[in-house]
């Protein structure tokens, strides 16, 4: 079998029986392999480390690892940038081990952003058998025990930014021998810190270079990154110190067959509306494991959801067990908000082989060391094309090829995908975004670094820019920090950092809690606990399925019962936008304008609806909730009455009853395809649209940022505007169904159940705004 064929096979096998005509098939693309390109270990690393490199089966470096390496040696803070399974754990281990190996007082940190990837890292650095270095866990489930020997022995720490954040940083004193000596900082993964939660980790890492220089030390800053756009630039400004990036990758990679796969309309069910709706990317998914499963392909499907998760794997085993019931016990689920134990239990039995299949969310993206794969099945764009590459990157042995599968959701960016590959397999990856300058993380942030060192002049400026003075004469003004001559003084004995959440969240997470148990099942983020553990909700664990009592958001707990209802839940809310100030603002004299601004949005759970699996709504229940107040920002678009209701030419010619409809389904398209042009996802932004709004007068589309300040993405869609609605424009009008469905204009997350639309309506207000814009482009 020559190497690539694994992939192709195991492609043929699971479409045996598709017919040829109406294939769930669009696309099928060979990636090549790429040979590896090996060098020398450098002479400056310790015989000891180089042997005990060997004895783990590394013979010899690959290039870019030995790059990466000889520039953090060197002195220079660097950032790796190269694909999935590339090696970068090499890359860092190089040198921050020499660095330990030659300084026996010289300390290491390891910072990663999911628990499964720091263990994993620190297994890998425990096997190596190297005496001396101390590699410690310190995270969430470490014991009290456990941290007191990290903070009195430890010399390589392993832990996340959530940790050093409200364990570390906050008690630096009894930290003092860590960062004394501390010479090395590894932040693995860094593509994962963009928005609001990478805003809040760039000014961490701020703070931490802060507090070690306190102590006599400058570190050496090492980061790993999949592919992004502009490594060094991004890295930089992560960091708050310019970094070198090395992007040519050395390490080889088995060919890969990438098909793309959109699940069949099912003619006999209908949805909202008598909207056309297509077999589940769900349903496909767990049909493509199952079959994978029992070919012997050691699988990963990776699912959008929590809830996703466990119904694929659920859905998996039962299509197994019909054939082969001795592998049912191969396939399980694997998310984030799962107790430790559970998580090691299958990352172990991942690592072994006795797991074959695994449904899981993005905490295996990355997560533990699971490289060479046989298949990799995507169930829904992952939001970013870096997320897509990391995804697809699991698959892939060397000399042998592997197989993935991309099976869009009934989403218009999915939809879009699947019919313009390009888009997918040819674009270059995006830029991550991250703005440390928000005031809404650069404030708490603040007050977060007086409590740990009164703040300076100078440190102003290092930590939150030219803005940095104006945020801190807010905080003064609050009564939280007092000006001294010397500098700015935290004023209160409690330490801030309990109360502010890097990950953006706003507050503790929700336990959900079994009432008659007490068992606790896990966690739900704060915000979105409204929408997903209000009473009634269905809510799935393990393949279990419960139904919420009471949720108690003060307390922070969602009392359940186990049922298997025949419905499932979706949550409806009511959504008003206010426009506070407007950042900028381009008029066109076609009867179009255009701004970025920052606006005030409130919402508020006000029921949800009971469907059946058919889509079928059974009822719909009223809940009492309490409102949620976001200040943040957005891009908008405004149309003259004439342009929207006028039929000369340019004009859409909308009658005001259809207009509503039109630029609802406007609304939604656009925030579906706004992830092509933005590193988020579509449950990042939200949106409102109205025939008038108070502030422009005017027929107006709001697509917002759905993080406090904004976390650049709205900003992305004011200045990729033309591009962005027009692959809006064409995702409506190139789908196939007659009046709107969820592959173009429905939304999952609409509070108003996905009323009124028009898709028709919404094509002819794209041409309107587009033909303005063009014009006065052309003009100049």
């Amino acid at each position: 079998m020559t190497e690539g064929d694994r992939g192709q096979a195991l492609l043929e096998r699971v479409t045996i029986g598709l017919p040829t005509e109406g294939s769930p098939l669009t696309h099928v693309a060979r990636l090549p392999d790429r040979p590896e390109r090996p060098t020398d270990w450098p002479d400056w690393a310790p015989s000891e480390l180089l042997d005990a490199f060997r004895d783990s089966g590394v013979q010899r470096p690959w290039s870019h690892q030995r790059a990466a390496a000889d520039a953090a040696w060197a002195g220079d803070h660097v950032v790796v940038a190269t694909g999935t399974a590339s090696g970068k754990s090499l890359a860092y281990q190089l040198p921050v081990l020499a660095g330990l190996l030659r300084d026996p007082k010289s300390t290491a940190l390891y910072l990663a952003p999911t628990k499964a990837l720091c263990s994993d890292q620190l297994r890998t650095v425990r096997a190596l058998g190297i005496d001396g270095i101390a590699a410690t866990r310190y995270d969430g489930d470490t014991s009290q025990v456990e941290r007191d020997w990290a903070r009195s022995h430890a010399r390589w720490l392993f832990s996340n930014p959530d940790m050093l954040h409200r364990g570390v940083l906050p008690q630096h004193e009894r930290w003092a021998r860590l960062f004394r000596r501390l010479s090395h900082v590894v932040v693995d993964e860094c593509h994962a810190y963009r928005g609001v939660f990478g805003s809040h980790v760039s000014l961490l890492l701020r703070r931490l270079r802060r507090v070690a220089r306190h102590y006599g030390a400058d570190p050496v800053f090492l980061l790993a990154s999949a592919t992004v756009a502009e490594p060094d630039v991004f890295a930089s400004r992560l960091t708050g110190t310019p970094c070198v990036a090395v992007t040519e990758d050395g390490s080889p990679r088995g060919g890969r067959t990438v098909a793309l796969w959109e699940p069949p309309l099912l003619p006999e069910i209908t949805g909202e509306n008598g909207a056309p709706i297509r077999r589940s990317a769900g349903a496909e998914t767990a049909s493509l494991l199952a079959d994978l499963v029992l070919q012997g392909a050691r699988t990963l499907a990776f699912v959008r959801s929590r809830r996703g998760a466990e119904t694929t794997a659920l859905t998996a085993r039962r299509l197994v067990a019909d054939a082969d019931p001795g592998m049912v016990d191969r396939i399980a689920a694997y998310r984030a908000g799962y107790l430790a134990e559970d998580r090691r239990a299958l990352e172990q039995a991942l690592s072994t082989g006795e797991l074959l299949g695994v449904a899981t969310t993005n905490a295996l993206e990355l997560g533990i060391d699971i490289s060479g794969l046989d298949a990799v099945v995507i169930a829904g764009y992952p939001g970013t094309l870096a997320s897509f590459w990391q995804q697809a990157g699991r698959a892939g042995r060397r000399g042998d090829g592997a197989l993935v599968v991309f099976v869009a959701r009934d989403d218009p960016m999915d939809t879009y995908l699947v019919h313009h590959p390009d888009a997918l397999l040819s674009r270059p990856v995006e830029a991550a975004v991250l703005d440390p300058g928000n005031p809404y993380v650069a404030a708490p942030q603040l007050a977060c670094a007086a409590a740990e060192l009164p703040l300076t002049e100078a440190s102003l400026t290092e930590l939150a820019g030219a803005d940095g003075p104006s945020i801190v004469e807010g905080l003064v003004a609050d009564g939280l920090l007092r000006r001294r001559k010397a500098g700015w003084y935290w004023t209160d004995r409690r330490r801030p950092h309990h109360d502010v959440d890097i990950r953006g969240a706003g507050g503790e997470q929700v336990a959900v809690v079994e009432g008659d148990t007490a068992r606790l099942l896990g966690t739900v983020d704060p915000v979105a606990a409204c929408h997903t553990v209000h009473p009634g909700a269905v809510y799935l664990h393990q393949g279990e399925s419960f139904v919420v009592d009471e949720l108690h958001l003060d307390d922070g707990i969602a009392l359940v019962h186990a049922e298997a209802p025949d419905w499932t839940t979706s949550a409806r809310e009511t959504v008003d936008i206010s426009v506070v100030r407007e950042l900028s603002r381009r008029a066109y004299a076609g009867g179009v304008t255009v701004c970025l601004g920052e606006v005030d949005v409130t919402s508020q759970v006000v029921g949800y609806l009971r469907r059946l699996p058919s889509g079928q709504v059974v009822d719909q229940v009223a809940l009492e909730l309490p409102e949620h107040r976001l200040r943040t920002r957005a891009v908008w678009y405004s149309m003259r009455e004439e342009l929207l209701h006028g039929r000369a030419p340019g004009g859409a010619g909308l009658s005001p009853a259809r207009a509503p409809g039109a630029l609802h389904a406007a609304e939604h398209a656009a925030i579906g395809l706004l992830p092509l042009f933005a590193t988020c996802d579509r449950w990042d932004i939200g949106g409102v649209s109205t025939a008038f709004h108070e502030h422009t007068g005017e027929a107006t589309v709001f697509v917002h940022d759905g993080h406090a300040g904004g976390a650049g993405f709205a900003d992305r869609g004011f200045a990729a505007l033309v591009p962005w609605l027009s692959a809006t424009r064409e995702a409506i009008s190139a789908c196939e169904c007659p009046a709107g469905c969820p592959s173009c204009v429905q939304s999952p997350k609409c509070g108003n159940g996905n009323e009124p639309l028009d898709k028709a309506g919404s094509v002819l207000v794209l041409d309107a705004v587009l033909s303005v814009i063009s014009s006065a482009d052309d003009l100049g």
